[in-house]
């Protein structure tokens, strides 16, 4: 797992928070959705004014974009594969993550959650499809899309917060009924996952098989075939290309990459080097 700070234009692209190369099913994940995990307004009004204005900006220049709630990423805890997640919205993360005075938005820690308090740090989904003939899809993002336009990426999204049947944190806190929220919200990050790829490329989700903890996915489709059903995708628009390249012309291509999407490449790599020193 890895987690993207800053913007695009960041020395600090991505931080690698968790490995597991050898895979992590669902039921290993646990998951903590809590309002105390929310992102904490900052103390600088200005600072926190400059939300809505960049975002009307934005807005302005692309009336496609619209507001929409998604879950925070507050904490990784590795030793117990435990997520801590809270609520913040698309409209928060472009007026604090994608700020272009992103960094006054940190603290002063090395604490990750700390650091990173008054930032709205959605939690984002993604993966790293292989095709049957050993070729990995990567899109070239729109110039409309309200994040990253223009970048290699590979096929993802947000895990969607009404599949959950969630819109706040107001719910009955009794320990059942936290454990069923903490469930469903464990299991849309899978499904979510899958969703988007269908979605964004247009192969059905009957080709589609987890290998790993999110982020790898095996298609039973051929290069040409997805290259083909590409055209119908629903979710189309939001890419002008798709392309199934090697693993050395991916590697080509990370320059042009989101941190986020760096980091799930180098998970890969990762995942990649693991299976070779099993092998021998």
């Amino acid at each position: 797992m890895e987690k993207k700070v800053g913007n695009a234009g960041s020395s600090l692209a991505y931080n690698l928070l968790f490995s597991c190369p050898f895979g992590l099913s669902q039921p290993q994940l646990s998951v903590v959705f809590d309002e105390s995990y929310d992102r904490i307004p900052h103390s600088d009004m200005n600072l926190e004014n400059s939300i809505s204005e960049i975002w009307d900006q934005r807005v302005q220049k692309n009336g496609s974009l619209f507001n929409g709630k998604k879950f925070r990423s507050e904490e990784w805890r590795w030793i117990k594969t435990s997520l801590h997640l809270g609520l913040t919205d698309y409209r928060t993360f472009v007026g604090t993550n994608l700020n272009p005075s992103w960094e006054k938005f940190l603290v002063a820690s090395e604490d990750d959650p700390t650091q990173c308090q008054h930032t709205s740090s959605p939690l984002g989904n993604g993966a790293i499809v292989e095709t049957s003939d050993k070729k990995i899809v990567v899109l070239e993002r729109s110039n409309n899309v309200g994040e990253f336009p223009g970048h290699f990426v590979f096929p993802g999204g947000h895990p969607e917060h009404q599949d959950v049947g969630i819109e706040t944190h107001k719910y009955n806190k009794d320990s059942k009924d936290s454990e069923l929220v903490n469930k469903k919200v464990s299991q849309e990050m899978f499904e979510s996952t899958i969703r988007e790829v269908v979605e964004e490329i247009g192969v059905p989700a009957t080709s589609l098989v987890y290998q790993l903890y999110f982020f790898f996915i095996k298609c039973s489709l051929e290069s040409k075939e997805i290259h083909q059903l590409y055209s119908k995708a629903q979710d189309g628009y939001e890419s002008t290309q798709l392309y199934t390249v090697s693993m050395i012309e991916v590697e080509q291509m990370t320059s042009k990459m989101p941190g986020c999407h760096q980091g799930g490449f180098a998970l890969y790599k990762l995942m990649i080097e693991a299976s070779k020193n099993t092998c021998c």
